[in-house]
């Protein structure tokens, strides 16, 4: 199936619809679901944003501005995974206890608005990787228009770019919680020393970063092209002192760079 059919079956699919509530994070594949939604339905397509510790604030206001640009109808709500049972110790499958919170509050919107269809952005390639938050979406019904589409997450950053959505070359994002080894307690001061250490790369040029927290090591992520730029002793030192100060004592690099879901490493192996 060639990108366009894929294109047209997701319209055609969305249409049949007649109404829907979407997760909308403000990533890619998110945004390019949602500006299709709104293509096709109008009004009829609702985006609802959660916020939590685990959501940056930079990525709220991305997502903010992007609705205020296209017109979309929106609705924020307070989903806070640490208020979760069993969330903040940071079992395998805590993924599952985030999705199955949110799209439970999704439902009742749903519900409020007389819609029978919540949809996420998921796509085909997310199968590829461990994913317990796919249960909570099956449990609940959730509908996923670009899986059932056959559309790749390099089908939804051509469109994407063609359409003239300024996520199209967007770095891969996923909530801080992914940033602890898997058993290692999650606490909110441990969201904010991660978040800030994020934005300090971000803010000194780094486009897709991930601050790995073990303890007292923090270990950088940065894509595979962009490890050269740390072999700079002044940026070296600069980084450190400011990880130090954040809150971490050691501060290394991954050599082999960043990758998606690199804390399922270990829980893959077994």
């Amino acid at each position: 199936m060639n990108i366009q059919t894929k294109l047209e079956t997701l319209k055609t699919n969305l249409k049949n619809m007649n109404k829907v509530v979407i997760a909308f994070s403000g990533g890619v594949d998110s945004t390019f679901l949602l500006k299709v939604a709104s293509d096709v339905l109008k009004d009829n397509a609702i985006a609802v944003t959660s916020r939590s510790s685990t959501y940056p604030e930079r990525e709220y206001k991305a997502a903010v501005n992007f609705i205020e640009t296209l017109g979309a109808k929106h609705i924020v709500i307070t989903s806070e995974e640490l208020d979760i049972e069993g969330f903040s110790k940071n079992p395998v499958n805590r993924c599952y206890y985030c999705k199955k919170e949110l799209f439970s509050k999704i439902r009742e919107i749903a519900k409020q608005n007389n819609i029978n269809y919540i949809a996420d952005g998921s796509n085909i390639d997310d199968l590829g990787d461990y994913r317990p938050g796919l249960k909570a979406i099956n449990e609940l019904d959730v509908v996923s228009p670009l899986k059932e589409a056959s559309m790749t997450k390099e089908d939804i950053r051509i469109l994407s770019k063609e359409m003239g959505l300024p996520t199209w070359d967007k770095p891969p994002f996923a909530c801080l919680s992914s940033r602890f080894p898997y058993g290692q307690e999650i606490t909110r001061q441990k969201l904010e020393i991660v978040d800030k250490a994020e934005q300090y790369l971000l803010d000194l040029g780094f486009k897709q970063v991930r601050v790995r927290y073990h303890d007292e090591i923090a270990r950088i992520e940065v894509s595979s092209e962009e490890r050269k730029n740390f072999f700079h002793e002044d940026l070296m030192d600069k980084v450190y002192k400011e990880f130090k100060k954040i809150g971490f004592n050691y501060v290394t690099l991954d050599l082999k760079g960043y990758r998606t879901g690199s804390m399922n490493e270990t829980i893959i192996k077994e």
